[in-house]
């Protein structure tokens, strides 16, 4: 499907491919354990996403997720760990890590975890939403996006955030954009809204919508599941 939208105020390159996942901890087989159906599902739509975008063989691909300040950016030899779930588990963000390397947030290690299970071999560059559309603009195509973020914490009364009414109508009208590639729909979101129903992934969605507001999307939503009251959106988008 496509959609037409106002003109941001820097243009992506020619081709853009983004494949959208959520990024809870239990993503990571380590963390969770024990697999479960859900999480099964989870991982398969996500690996299916990433795998669309790099068919399209970028040369580089841009992970943006929460928890990145302004201006910084990861890249070859920054990594982290995911000890502070209860694993020892090392994560690079692109390549060997070094000593001096910086640690990329966890949504940005999650998705180098999904980069890696896919074979990718692009260049790797992490930033946070507010950089998304300037850096897109700077690439020459076809560029990659992996963008992080869950939907609304607040779907259940067992719920990180309990039970909010307002949470399923909010993550349903963020899974109508991403079927339909409507990326001003996701540039219109309401941060306000989004933070009060903790969900974490406006200000990436936010992000990716302004950045291809001008653009015809084609768009396939592939998982749209609260199973711990937390919404979990997969979809892919690809640009011309």
């Amino acid at each position: 499907m496509t959609t037409d939208a106002a003109t941001p105020a820097t243009r992506p390159a020619s081709s853009v491919a983004v494949a959208f996942c959520p990024a809870p901890p239990l993503l990571h087989p380590a963390v969770e354990g024990r697999a479960a159906a859900e999480t099964t599902r989870l991982r398969g739509a996500c690996h299916d996403a990433v795998a669309a975008v790099l068919s399209v063989r970028p040369d580089v691909v841009v992970v943006v997720g929460g928890g990145a300040a302004a201006g910084e950016r990861f890249g070859p030899g920054d990594a982290g760990d995911l000890r502070g779930f209860g694993v020892d588990v090392e994560v690079p963000f692109d390549g060997r890590p070094r000593s001096d390397g910086r640690r990329p947030p966890l949504p940005h290690l999650l998705a180098a975890w999904l980069l890696d299970e896919a074979g990718c071999t692009a260049t790797r560059t992490g930033v946070g939403p507010a950089d998304l559309g300037a850096l897109l603009a700077s690439l020459p195509g076809p560029v990659g996006v992996l963008a992080m973020g869950d939907g609304s914490a607040r779907r259940t009364v067992k719920a990180p955030g309990y039970l909010d009414p307002a949470a399923g109508p909010f993550d349903a009208a963020v899974a109508a954009a991403l079927a339909a590639g409507d990326a001003a729909a996701l540039a219109a979101l309401d941060p306000a809204e989004g933070e009060r129903l903790l969900a974490s992934g406006v200000p990436t969605w936010r992000a990716v919508g302004a950045a291809l507001a001008d653009r015809a999307v084609s768009a396939r939503l592939r998982l749209d599941e609260a199973p711990f009251g937390v919404g979990y959106l997969v979809a892919d988008w690809w640009s011309r």
